[in-house]
């Protein structure tokens, strides 16, 4: 069953752009990483999503319009952006209790087992916390609420590694059952690329491509080849190619690695690698 449905989505400002004409289907139980550059239409797309701007074309999201019904659908939703949002006059404790005030499915015990395993000290307003404990606390709080679908725009913009790491343990170990589904965009590819069931690149408004991962691994291949055969691996049409000390990175897509086996090393490309040769070649 489909979580998120989007067929011929678009969506214009003026005479710009931003998405069009998006098909995207993702399963229920399913990681989506949604992958872009700035301004391909990532946050315009999970605004749709979530109900908080219109769109031309059909969407559905739960089943649901997420325009028409998005006062049910956010019984079912959870959205983290910049962690800043929350306010930051606010103490830890009352966060806890304004939210468990407002959402029907939020569980406090389970939101109270999360953060007793962290140092976030109950009694400080949010504004003295650091980046890193706020990531903790929204993360926190959302995981506490039974909801089916979660979108995380850029959820570790400006943390560092250890918290990075952190949060993403934490989504998959308490959050993640199989069942809910999770959408995020984020700049730090390498960081997520384990933790994906799937991804679609955006560009320029559009889906350039829409894969489960171990699709990905079989459709392409990337080879590091001496400077005395590139010019066999070039006579096997490569989609890309990259110089990095001294020896050319040839990305093939659909190409036999039987073929690709006498060139050098052949191995499965990260996406960030992946993502930099397609959206190089479209560009």
């Amino acid at each position: 069953m489909a979580c998120i449905e989007a067929r011929a989505i678009r969506k214009t400002y003026g005479k710009a752009v931003a998405l069009d004409g998006i098909d995207l289907r993702v399963e229920e139980g399913r990681i989506l990483g949604l992958i872009g550059p700035n301004g391909a239409g990532k946050t315009t797309l999970l605004n749709a999503i979530l109900g908080l701007t219109s769109c031309e074309g059909d969407l559905k999201v739960l089943a649901r319009d997420p325009w028409q019904e998005r006062e049910q659908l956010m019984r079912d939703a959870c959205f983290i952006a910049d962690v800043a949002v929350l306010p930051r006059w606010m103490k830890v404790a009352n966060a806890v209790d304004y939210v468990e005030g407002v959402h029907p499915r939020f569980d406090r015990a389970k939101a109270e087992r999360f953060l007793s395993k962290t140092t976030i000290p109950r009694t400080s307003r949010i504004g003295k916390l650091s980046k890193g404990m706020i990531a903790q606390l929204h993360l926190a709080l959302v995981m506490a609420i039974d909801a089916r679908l979660l979108v995380l725009d850029e959820p570790t913009l400006g943390l560092d590694i250890l918290f990075r790491k952190q949060f993403y343990d934490s989504l998959l170990n308490d959050y993640f059952d199989g069942n809910r589904t999770i959408v995020v965009t984020t700049h730090q590819v390498e960081e997520i690329q384990d933790v994906l069931t799937d991804v679609a690149f955006i560009h320029r408004g559009r889906i350039v491509l829409d894969s489960r991962m171990e699709a990905l691994e079989a459709r392409f291949a990337e080879v590091a080849v001496r400077p005395e055969q590139a010019a066999d691996a070039r006579a096997l049409a490569p989609m890309s190619e990259r110089q990095v000390l001294g020896r050319s990175i040839f990305l093939f897509d659909g190409a036999d690695r039987a073929h690709l086996a006498p060139l050098g090393e052949v191995r499965t490309p990260s996406i960030a690698d992946l993502f930099v040769g397609l959206i190089g070649r479209s560009a």
